[in-house]
């Protein structure tokens, strides 16, 4: 029996060829791409410096897996155009988009007026905006497709700020817990931010197991992945009757009472030289229009880190640098994805802010 060959085998076959430049062929689109040996992250050790083509492979091999997660939400990217020590910076709006993307019209009121923002829901968009320099991937925590549980909300994003507010867009997935450490190794240059070291990243694991357990009793579910970085990512899934304020309320709500509980443990303040020595609960970030990495997205660490979820019995053993562009994909075609089902484990949150208190 023949085997099929997939759109992603199909890709992975064509980046083999040692061309700088090459118009590839993905599922009846073309993309260019071009400087392929370029590279993006050093090395470091005994690692070889990992390039453009190293990402379009990565990003191909998971994409069976990332694709869902990116499905229905506008996205922005931190893009790196000369590697992780390059400068970077964000893009949210593109215009004109290729034609293969699928984009929305969204009102923004920073610019006073309607823009375009991409959607990722193929893989040709997602090697795009890797050939555009575009390592960090931040999809938004709302999505414009109501659903199966906000059918009935407005899909009219545009024309005011007002439209936007009533439409689907403005009620998330998730409540989100940003867990970033500001436990210093000694090594870090004056003003750089805390490095990743074993014991903030031990601390920060506790905290969450703590933060898993209470909520526990709550019969609530969170799911957890690493940043990529120096922390960790908790999402709580959430039926789509909150909007983005009644998010940040509850995500706030747990803070304050994480903070009540561990005071020499947890941090909420805004100014970071206060943060020092504590783990910061960032609950801001449930809020319209910002936005986490990406589960599977690569980070700008030197040894190619990637944002990843793992099932809580191994939170335990496991590091962040543990999951890289050179392992992950592996791991997914071992395991599959402990948050493929995160979306079926939404839960009601009436109830939660007196259940805290």
């Amino acid at each position: 029996m023949s085997q099929v060959v997939t759109e992603s085998d199909a890709v992975l076959e064509q980046l083999e060829a040692r061309d700088q430049k090459m118009l590839l062929r993905i599922n009846g689109h073309q993309l260019s791409v071009t400087n392929l040996d370029k590279v993006l992250w050093p090395g470091v050790g005994r690692n070889k410096p990992l390039t453009k083509r190293d990402l379009l492979r990565y990003l191909t091999r998971v994409s069976p897996w990332l694709l869902p997660h990116l499905a229905g939400r506008p996205m922005f990217t931190t893009r790196f155009p000369d590697g992780i020590h390059g400068k970077s910076f964000y893009q949210k709006h593109w215009r004109p988009a290729p034609p293969f993307a699928r984009t929305v019209t969204i009102f923004s009121s920073h610019n006073e007026g309607d823009s375009e923002y991409l959607i990722c829901d193929n893989l040709a968009t997602l090697l795009f905006l890797a050939q555009m320099g575009g390592l960090e991937l931040h999809p938004w925590f709302s999505r414009v497709d109501p659903a199966p549980d906000a059918r009935g909300r407005s899909r009219t994003f545009s024309g005011s700020e007002e439209n936007l507010e009533k439409s689907v867009l403005n009620y998330p997935d998730f409540v989100i817990f940003d867990l970033d450490p500001y436990l210093y190794s000694g090594r870090e240059g004056k003003g750089e931010e805390p490095e990743l070291h074993r014991k903030a990243f031990s601390r920060t694991r506790s905290l969450a197991l703590r933060l898993r357990d209470m909520l526990g009793r709550l019969d609530l579910e969170i799911f957890v992945k690493t940043s990529g970085r120096t922390g960790l990512h908790l999402y709580l899934p959430l039926v789509r009757k909150f909007d983005y304020d009644a998010a940040r309320n509850i995500a706030e709500t747990i803070g304050r009472f994480a903070l009540q509980q561990w005071p020499d443990e947890v941090t909420l303040e805004w100014a970071v030289v206060r943060r020092t020595g504590k783990i910061f609960f960032d609950y801001n970030q449930n809020s319209r229009g910002k936005s986490l990495s990406s589960i599977f997205c690569p980070r700008r660490h030197p040894m190619a880190t990637v944002s990843m979820p793992v099932d809580w019995d191994e939170l335990e053993s496991v590091y962040p640098t543990d999951f890289t562009l050179r392992t992950v994909p592996d791991l997914l075609e071992e395991r599959g994805d402990p948050w493929a089902d995160i979306l079926s484990a939404k839960q009601d949150l009436t109830e939660l802010p007196e259940g805290v208190k």
